[in-house]
């Protein structure tokens, strides 16, 4: 099977053109797992299949490191644009992409016959606690209190087509992600689980993040999870719709559209390497 790594922000993936490889479905969790083992596989966080679509230009099948199913990844997508017009699977440089039934629209900027980065159209966010999923009393969890491993945090849920749990912190550096971020993830209250990020505020127009991952673990970027992050920013009176998320992998521009309530993302897309692998 010949494949692409690729990243967005140092949240990479492998990428897999599914019009001329095929894979068995009911292989794929299986096979994601074995790919994306950093030491006895190719490495990455996941792994994406793009394929032809119907109802958009192209389709991404994301899945995580663990080989669950994910809804959305907003540094995926991007490198998916990448993917399709750098191997000349498209000569457009507006495309649009489904994932699990959702579309979303993308704008790509070309240097020297390349993409270099990619603005998104992320859609609007969800924030409603039913649909995220989350379960609470309240319509909406914004600044909500949440017990950790008997410590209590204040949490704002956010959907981008996954669900989000932003916590603020003064430091997050020195947080021990990897003890705390599974018993986020697996929380009772998120029946899906929960992509979690810990949110440093520095000005109005700049928030630092660390994120946990669902099925993944803690990552260097996560693109809906930037989104999130804003719009939970923005909600609690923190920062300014528009403002630069900084990443261990990056920094990402984020624009929460107010009037028309739209989350627009851009940021970079770069391939690593290409190769080939043989499928049991």
């Amino acid at each position: 099977m010949k494949f692409t790594k690729m990243h967005g922000c140092g949240n990479d993936y492998i990428y897999v053109d599914a019009s001329r490889e095929h894979v068995p479905q009911e292989q794929k969790p299986e096979i994601v797992r074995r790919l994306s083992d950093r030491h006895f596989g190719i490495g990455g966080d996941g792994v994406i299949f793009i394929h032809p679509s119907r109802e958009a230009d192209f389709e991404m099948e994301m899945y995580n490191m663990d080989g669950s199913r994910a809804e959305m990844c907003g540094n995926g997508i991007r490198c998916v644009a990448k993917f399709v017009y750098d191997k000349h699977l498209t000569d457009k440089t507006s495309i649009s992409v489904a994932s699990c039934g959702k579309v979303k629209y993308l704008e790509l900027v070309v240097e020297e016959g390349e993409v270099s980065t990619v603005k998104v159209n992320m859609g609007s966010p969800i924030l409603k606690a039913a649909d995220i999923p989350v379960i609470s009393s309240k319509e909406e969890v914004i600044g909500d209190e949440i017990e950790v491993n008997g410590q209590t945090y204040s949490m704002t849920c956010v959907s981008m087509g996954n669900p989000h749990g932003v916590v603020f912190l003064e430091d997050i550096d020195s947080l021990a992600l990897e003890e705390i971020g599974p018993c986020f993830e697996n929380h009772q209250r998120f029946p899906k689980r929960v992509n979690t990020e810990f949110v440093k505020v520095i000005d109005e127009e700049t928030i630092q993040m660390r994120v946990w991952e669902r099925g993944t673990g803690e990552t260097l970027a996560c693109g809906t999870g930037a989104c999130a992050a804003v719009v939970a920013s923005v909600l609690n009176g923190l920062a300014k719709e528009q403002a630069t998320v900084k990443l261990a992998g990056g920094n990402l521009q984020v624009n929460w559209d107010r009037k028309e309530n739209l989350v627009y993302m851009a940021g970079p897309a770069v391939t690593v390497f290409e190769g080939e692998i043989a499928l049991p």
